[in-house]
């Protein structure tokens, strides 16, 4: 039995320790917002927060973490009312077929809590791992931007003018 914290509440699995966390929030607890993407921790998909660091759950043994506190892309909402990054995600129209955006998402968020106004460069490095098949890398980085408090114009205001850059 592995005891955790899952979004803040408490959570235990009765499985074996060496299933992937990824497959313990999906198939014990339901929680369908991490994706699975490579299943080899280079895509970013399955993305969560293990005691506030981003780690790829797909890859993370369930019984390694006995006692930590997981957040997923569902834990981070208040309410009714999305994380600041979950709102810049909406303001800037950031996903296309949004399978990578949970993990997207996570990462931002442990950027952010670590640096609260990263430079676009710290913001490309901070990023890398995390694979868009739309290339919606520019919105990405103008949501985090956004929700860095460091982008001041309107939401999606130059959409339409943006360029994909993988770096």
């Amino acid at each position: 039995m592995v005891k955790l914290t899952v979004n803040g509440q408490p959570a235990q699995f009765d499985v074996d320790p060496e299933m992937p966390l990824l497959w313990a929030l999906r198939d014990v607890l339901g929680l369908m917002g991490t994706k699975f993407g490579c299943g080899i921790a280079q895509c970013g998909a399955c993305t969560v927060m293990v005691d506030g660091m981003p780690r790829r759950s797909c890859v993370t043994p369930v019984g390694s973490l006995e006692d930590a506190s997981i957040t997923t892309i569902e834990g981070l909402a208040v309410g009714d009312r999305p994380h600041p990054v979950q709102q810049a995600w909406i303001d800037e129209q950031v996903p296309q077929c949004g399978y990578c955006q949970a993990g997207q998402i996570m990462s931002a968020v442990a950027l952010l809590e670590e640096n609260p106004e990263p430079s676009e460069e710290e913001i490309a490095r901070a990023m890398t791992g995390n694979y868009c098949r739309c290339g919606t890398y520019p919105a990405i980085r103008a949501a985090i931007l956004r929700a860095s408090g460091q982008e001041t114009g309107p939401p999606a205001a130059n959409a339409s003018e943006r360029t994909i850059d993988r770096g």
